[in-house]
This record gives structure tokens, C-alpha cells and sequence, in this order.
């Protein structure tokens, strides 16, 4: 873990990782590409701007890369999502080609506990060998759980790569800024009728943990997710907004309206994203905690309540 290379470090992910990795002594150079600069700088950065899905040959030259963090991923929902699934699908087995063929000794990848999937028959806790059922009719679901099949065999056939895979649940602190977030923010919160609890991993947990899977070098899958879940109405509650619940024979297509008509203001998603509120998928964290002796800084609810201070701090619920 000399010479690290970051796809999407302009992204939400990027930024957290090169704010944890800039002191650490073992680390010498940060190479970060993404089609936009990131907004922050840093002495051991170099940024390139290039497209995950080109051909990286030129990033990998003379830098001497060692490990490869993949976190370019699209996740709010595009109309186009042909063009979604190519960053996606493209974009991930073209970074990590590329970095197989440059003889990397590491790559994370970052997948997601979206890749189990939201159905009513969930077991209560998935982990590490649940079957991945991500929702063909949700787009980034759908995509991490075909990338994260891709990476198994490519497993067999780099076995001198240590290869790990995060499931990460939904990523929450200051820095949390998705359609997710943005709509619990909202003065008037529309919602399905019933909901499953939620849970949250806070941006802090997160890279510190992704670090030390790299620096122990640890191979495999890993979930990564806070102890405990909480509920929509607490969410809401906390942020200080209102609930307006509707059924979903009602809400159903009055979303899929507004989104279809790119209204934004009222949903920044379609109507399939509801069942990742309605039904449940909740990933077991007993794993990292007993492989890497990890004790989680926040609780999903003190995850979450560090993301409302920011939000109440910052300007409050928007209208």
C-alpha cells in the first residue's frame, strides 16, 4: 500500500479517503482520476482527469502502483440507464483489467449491501454468503450485484491479487449528500405507508475500516454496516421535518410522474427505489468485527445524528 490509485476521488468516498490517507506514513502516492477535479488538494495527490471507462494504460505508467481503490460508481438514479450501467459495469471491470494487467498486488472494490436486494423474504440478517438478489428494476442494485458476481471470477483467475470486497450499507455523516438524503431533508417528507428499519454506517467507520482491510491485506467479502437500525419516522423526526404517508397503490405512480417529468423537487428517484424504504436488508457486521477486532466508532443512530447536526448547522430542512 505504497502507491494507491482512486477512481472517483472527487466523489463522496474520494474525498473521506484521501483526508484519512494524506498522513499515513506508509503511504507515498496518491494517484486520483475521475472526469472532474477534486476540491480539495493535497501534497501526496495527483490528479488525473480520465474516464474510468478509457483505456488506463497511461495511469498506471511509470507510477508504480501497487494497490487500486474502485469507488467510481454511479449511484442516483439517471434516466439513461444504459449510459448508468456503462460507468457501472464498464467503468469497474475496465479499472480492475487494468490493474490485473499492471500487476497490482491489491484491489478494493467497492460494491454494496444494496446487491442482496430489498424483498419481503429477506432473512433478518444477511451476510457474507446471503445470495446476492440485487432489483433488476433498480439500477445501482442490479449492477453491483452483477459486478460483485464478475469479481468472484476474477478471483480464480488472479489468485496472486488479494482482491477484497466491501458491502458497505448506506454511508452516512457530514459529508452524506445522495436522493436519500436530500428527500429526508425535505419540511414535508413524503413516505410510504409502512416501512422497514434502516441501517447506516458512518463515513468515518468506513475508511478507516477500508483501510485496515488493505494494510492487513485482508482477501474476501466483507459487510460493513453499524450496529443497531432505526426508522423512517425517527429520521424524520430528528431532522425536524413532517411525515406525509401515502399507500403505495397511490404513491406508486405519482412518483413515477414526477420523476418521469424530472421533477425533482418532488422525487430525485423512481418508484422501484421504494422498496429499498419498504422492505428489509439488513447486513450482519459480525465478520470485520471479528476478523479485523474492529469496534465501530458510532451506532447506525449516532451515524445518523451526526448527519442532522451538520444538516440543522448547515441551514436546515429545505422546503
Amino acid at each position: 500500500m505504497k502507491n494507491i490509485l482512486i477512481t472517483g476521488v472527487s466523489g463522496y468516498f474520494g474525498w473521506k479517503l484521501i483526508q484519512f490517507l494524506d498522513d499515513r506514513p506508509e503511504v507515498k502516492r496518491i494517484v486520483g482520476i475521475d472526469i472532474r477535479p477534486p476540491q480539495y488538494t493535497s501534497n501526496r495527490l495527483e490528479f488525473i482527469r480520465c474516464d474510468v471507462r478509457e483505456n488506463l494504460d497511461r495511469v498506471f505508467a511509470d507510477r508504480e502502483i501497487d494497490c487500486v481503490i474502485h469507488t467510481a460508481y454511479i449511484l442516483p438514479p439517471m434516466p439513461e440507464i444504459s449510459l448508468m450501467e456503462d460507468i457501472n459495469i464498464n467503468g469497474a471491470r475496465n479499472v480492475i483489467t487494468a490493474a490485473a494487467r499492471h500487476r497490482v498486488s491489491q484491489i478494493l472494490d467497492c460494491s454494496s449491501s444494496t446487491a442482496y436486494g430489498f424483498h419481503p423474504d429477506n432473512p433478518a440478517v444477511l451476510t457474507e454468503e446471503s445470495p446476492l438478489r440485487g432489483n433488476d428494476d433498480f439500477t445501482y442494485a442490479k449492477n453491483k450485484k452483477e459486478i460483485d458476481a464478475w469479481i468472484r471470477v476474477f478471483e480464480e483467475d488472479c489468485p496472486d491479487i488479494v482482491v477484497t470486497t466491501i458491502r458497505p450499507c448506506f454511508v452516512v455523516g457530514p459529508g452524506f449528500t445522495n436522493p436519500l438524503a436530500r428527500h429526508l431533508t425535505k419540511k414535508i417528507c413524503i413516505m410510504p405507508l409502512e416501512t422497514s428499519p434502516f441501517q447506516f454506517i458512518h463515513e468515518d467507520d468506513l475508511v478507516e475500516i477500508m483501510y485496515l482491510l488493505l494494510k492487513k491485506r485482508k482477501a474476501g467479502i466483507y459487510n460493513l454496516a453499524a450496529d443497531g437500525t432505526m426508522t423512517f419516522d425517527d429520521m424524520i423526526r430528528i431532522l425536524g421535518g413532517l411525515s406525509l404517508k401515502l399507500p403505495v397503490w397511490l404513491l406508486w405512480p405519482i412518483n413515477n410522474l414526477m420523476w418521469r417529468l424530472r421533477m425533482t423537487f418532488v422525487t430525485e428517484f423512481p418508484s422501484p427505489c421504494l422498496n429499498m424504504i419498504r422492505y428489509p436488508w439488513i447486513a450482519s457486521n459480525k465478520k470485520v468485527k471479528e476478523e479485523l477486532g474492529y469496534a465501530f466508532r458510532y451506532t447506525t443512530r449516532e451515524a445518523f445524528e451526526d448527519f442532522a447536526r451538520h444538516v440543522k448547522s448547515s441551514g436546515g430542512i429545505r422546503v
